[in-house]
């Protein structure tokens, strides 16, 4: 029997972008799917071999080579609560060992290097600390903070490059002692006395560093501001001080990627309406130049020493590839995916007469009324884009039309849109995605009497509060690692979660909101649930923790209401191939048993 679309398009394997110290780039380290789960590999530019690094059963994603490329660093978390620590192998393979003496066990905020010089930062339920080793000697302790730290570049991922300065004289870090995890400011110190050398703060706006110039001794920081509304590129010179905010002109969200290697040019990524263009900026000119991609997004892009350009590009109908600046792959990992529908970006009106944007996706081009599934993102401070996602593309296959919705909230529109959600969480999301699907239905493309909500993470917490408050809309939901008691769940959130439920909250924590949370914990509307449920649950999850996702599915069963309920072992989401292929094979199970009307999706 041969396997499903759906399947086949899961277990087609993906990768990161392959990451490589400036003083070693022939050696790059990537993590991808292609052994069916995600694991770290390494890659020989030069030659073009290979090799397969980690077998871990939890999956690995993070990793990156150390400075001279002699070895691999991966963080490496045992259980699926994201706490570990960080390992090495030799790069053409051998004994692994612990990578820093020193640094306690706790959640990764960032691992940066330079010549002589480590530093990593770490969280735990003491706070947030950053060590530093010297010379290979164990590290000590540099900082530490009750208020969110993290090394700048950090939510970037791979081979931080806003952190040390790339001769290891300066450190950038992001904290929050002014403000809150989401408007946090940059800090430069001295790494070695931890003696501060420049602050940067926007008041009530977020500051992010990206990269330090490549040039050993040039103390120019690359880094993203929100003055403008939009974030916009700057530049900081800590030399003399100086800040300087670039003019782009760009619609959207315009970020920095990288350095040019002479240090003349940045490459910036601009993301409008969930879709993503790559420009050279050059900082003598102020000349702006578009680089030929096609539509989709652009998840991470890198410049190499030669000046072409790594990028990894993926579309709503087509896997993720990893690419340079003419197109070619730089990586081929396997089976390509099957055919799938195209995302068709979308705007609609939510009750206050504000233009909301999203994409949906059709089965085919008949026009409908077809059965339609709103599937929220997590975060809530993320976006839907025109990316790959599998298990959308799944649903499709059973005939749904699915609506993905930039609620507000959610980021690349604009700090207003995002921060609407502060002190207001569980409100403005349920409007628009109502929204949506009141405009899908006025277009014909939807059936209200076969509508679906769904959603992971912040996505679960809109879907439970949509079935509670809600009900009438709904004929099921699906609940992937959601927010089911917010209160209950805050005690068990890693530090990182804990400072960003108190920024989401105005400063407070669930408990000092009580009026909020009686309006928006989910588990007050439990027994108001007409629609049957199903929950995917990580017993190790962090973030959405095991215990209060349970109180909620306890209070559907006291009252013996129609759920079910999939926990699997390991954290907020799972790196193992065949484990996303049993959760979207029982959602399409339970969907069947449903939703009438729908597509066999066997074949």
């Amino acid at each position: 029997m041969s396997m499903p679309r759906w399947e086949q398009r899961f277990r087609a394997p993906l990768s990161y972008l392959p990451e490589w110290s400036p003083a070693a780039p022939g050696r790059s380290v990537y993590t991808s799917s292609e052994s069916g789960s995600w694991q770290v590999h390494t890659l020989d530019v030069d030659i073009g071999t290979r090799r397969q690094v980690t077998n871990h059963p939890v999956g690995l994603i993070d990793a990156v080579p150390s400075l001279d490329g002699e070895r691999v660093l991966w963080f490496q978390d045992e259980t699926g609560d994201e706490s570990g620590q960080w390992l090495a192998q030799p790069f053409l393979g051998g004994e692994t060992r612990p990578f820093l003496d020193g640094v306690p066990h706790g959640w990764n905020e960032g691992l940066t290097q330079a010549p002589g010089i480590v530093v990593a930062a770490t969280s735990d339920r003491g706070g947030f600390a950053i060590h530093v080793s010297l010379d290979g000697a164990r590290a000590r302790e540099l900082h530490r903070s009750g208020d969110s730290v993290w090394l700048g570049g950090h939510y970037d991922g791979g081979f931080l490059r806003g952190a040390l300065s790339s001769d290891g004289a300066l450190l950038c870090y992001q904290h929050s002692e002014h403000g809150d995890l989401i408007h946090p400011a940059l800090r430069v110190v001295d790494p070695r006395t931890g003696s501060i050398v420049g602050d940067l703060l926007d008041q009530g706006l977020a500051l992010d560093a990206k990269c330090w110039s490549p040039i050993a001794g040039d103390a120019r920081l690359a880094f993203t501001h929100e003055r403008e509304g939009d974030d916009r590129p700057g530049i900081w010179n800590l030399s003399t001080g100086a800040r300087t905010d670039l003019n782009v002109g760009l619609e959207g969200a315009t970020t920095v990627g990288d350095w040019w290697p002479d240090g003349n040019a940045l490459l910036l990524t601009n993301t409008f309406e969930g879709r993503s263009y790559l420009y050279r900026y050059d900082i003598g000119t102020g000349e702006l130049t578009l680089m030929p991609t096609e539509p989709g997004y652009i998840g991470k892009a890198r410049v190499r020493p030669d000046g072409g350009v790594w990028l990894v590009h993926e579309q709503g109908h087509r896997q993720r590839l990893v690419l340079d600046d003419s197109g070619a792959e730089v990586l081929t990992l396997g089976a390509s995916a099957p055919s799938s529908r195209p995302y068709e970006s979308w705007r609609f009106e939510n009750e206050h007469g504000q233009s909301v944007h999203g994409f949906h996706v059709t089965p085919d081009d008949s026009g409908g009324p077809f059965p339609v599934m709103m599937f929220v993102h997590g975060g809530p401070s993320w976006l839907d884009l025109d990316r790959w996602q599998p298990e959308v593309q799944a649903y499709v296959d059973a005939g749904f039309v699915v609506g993905l919705v930039n609620y507000r909230g959610s980021i690349g529109y604009g700090r207003e849109w995002r921060d609407t959600l502060i002190r207001n969480i569980g409100g403005p999301e349920l409007e628009d995605v109502n929204a949506g699907l009141r405009n899908l239905v006025a277009r014909g493309l939807a059936d209200p009497e076969r509508a679906v909500i769904a959603g992971y993470s912040w996505g679960g917490y809109v879907t439970l509060l949509e079935l509670g408050k809600h009900p009438e809309l709904w004929r099921c939901g699906i609940a992937g690692v959601p927010v089911g008691d917010y209160e209950a769940g805050y005690d068990e959130l890693s530090p990182v979660l804990q400072a960003y439920d108190k920024a989401l909250l105005g400063g407070a924590t669930p408990r000092e909101v009580p009026d909020l949370m009686r309006d928006r914990n989910a588990i007050n509307f439990a027994d108001d649930v007409r629609a049957p449920v199903l929950f995917l649950i990580g017993r190790n999850d962090s973030r959405c923790p095991y215990g209060q996702a349970m109180a909620y599915v306890d209070r559907l069963a006291a009252r013996e209401h129609p759920h079910e309920v999939y926990v699997y072992e390991t954290g907020h989401a799972s790196f193992e191939v065949s484990e996303r292929v049993t959760q979207v094979g029982m959602a399409l199970a339970f969907l069947q048993r449903h939703v009438p009307g729908l597509r066999d999706v066997s074949r």
